[in-house]
């Protein structure tokens, strides 16, 4: 669901360029208001939806669960730590859902800079830096090679 501005929330703050990961919010520098120059090339993982002071940016919802007619809402709801979505049917349904910003209280992730460095032979595995440690297993399932058989 590619996302798109109401020119007429936003008020051209710029927070929605700033967290865009694929680099596809900018300022208009004429009416000095977002928008998304790509939203063929949009990740959906909708930061500026939730980092939007205004509310101002909303995202169209796909055929297969949002018909033709249809209306979705987006609401960043900080005070409850939640994003919550509303989608309206043609027919008038309404089906809300609600999913948490974070999973996890501010504060209970450990700073890289308080572990341990990882071993030096770390480089050659596929592991990430404590992943085995943060999963909380002794290893992950590889794969056999066709030199193991």
């Amino acid at each position: 669901m590619p996302t798109f501005v109401y020119m007429t929330m936003c008020d051209g703050c710029g927070k929605c360029v700033e967290m865009c990961p694929s680099d596809i919010m900018h300022i208009d520098p004429v009416n000095r208001r977002a928008f998304n120059i790509e939203p063929d090339m949009c990740w959906e993982c909708y930061t500026c939806v939730k980092y939007c002071p205004e509310h101002a940016i909303d995202v169209r919802g796909y055929a297969d669960f949002a018909p033709l007619g249809h209306g979705v809402t987006v609401l960043r709801e900080a005070e409850k730590g939640a994003v919550s979505w509303k989608i309206k049917y043609r027919d008038g349904r309404i089906k809300e859902f609600t999913f948490p910003i974070r999973t996890t209280k501010w504060g209970t992730i450990p700073s890289p800079r308080t572990l341990p460095p990882p071993p030096n032979d770390a480089i050659s595995t596929p592991l990430l830096s404590h992943e085995p440690d943060y999963l909380k297993v002794d290893s992950l399932p590889t794969l056999k090679t066709a030199k193991q058989g």
